[in-house]
């Protein structure tokens, strides 16, 4: 019975974990790929343009990125939460390095509020353009260094599911092969190297982000072996 309790009280763990990381993942792909777009050029000009005339979608683009920046931390808990008793050192890898990361996106977010009010000062336009030009770097470079800590993250907890087989033992390794293809891609990235190959080296990330996803969702947390 105290066993049965226990397993229930860590699947309800997994679950919660679960509801924070497809929040993160929602917010992520509306924020970043979607609204974030319609805002950001790589053209200040037109980004200064996009600010003024569709201040509505930037600051929408700013709400997801606080969604995105609290989901992270959430889940990065949650994670530690789940995992403490299974592997103390890995789970608190794991959980400081997804709150860090949620620190550098922080950066981001505080970059897109100091624009938007940038672009409603009343300020010499030729002035504020080399100003959207600098947040803008800040912001994209907040996303790229950050990936450092997205990788970091992954890699403990695919350890944490390979070496307990508390859940699928490929999904342990996708999540490692994920982190590490992270990594890859920023330090690459920052090397000044670039093609259409680059975007295949996080596709595991993606593939073992989804499937932890689903697997917290539905099974939540397989019980110790005896």
């Amino acid at each position: 019975m105290i066993i049965n309790d226990k397993q229930s009280q860590l699947v309800a763990t997994a679950r919660t974990a679960g509801i924070w990381y497809l929040i993160l993942a929602i917010s992520g792909i509306l924020g970043f790929m979607i609204f974030h777009p319609q805002v950001y050029d790589a053209d200040p000009q037109r980004t200064l343009t996009n600010l003024t005339e569709g201040e509505t979608i930037a600051r929408v683009r700013l709400l997801l990125e606080f969604v995105i920046i609290v989901s992270q931390a959430l889940t990065a808990v949650w994670f530690y939460r789940l995992f403490r008793n299974i592997n103390e050192w890995a789970a608190l890898a794991a959980g400081i390095w997804g709150t860090v990361n949620a620190v550098v996106i922080m950066i981001s977010a505080i970059a897109m509020g100091t624009a938007i009010k940038i672009a409603g000062a009343s300020q010499v336009l030729e002035d504020k353009v080399v100003v959207i030009d600098l947040l803008s770097n800040l912001i994209s470079n907040a996303w790229g260094v950050g990936g450092l800590f997205f990788g970091l993250w992954l890699i403990p907890l695919g350890y944490i599911i390979t070496n307990t087989k508390r859940m699928p033992v490929w999904l342990g390794r996708t999540l490692i092969i994920g982190g590490i293809g992270y990594l890859i891609s920023t330090f690459i990235i920052y090397l000044g190297i670039s093609g259409s190959w680059m975007g295949t080296l996080t596709i595991p990330a993606t593939i073992g982000e989804f499937w932890m996803i689903g697997y917290l969702l539905i099974f939540g947390i397989r019980p110790v072996k005896e």
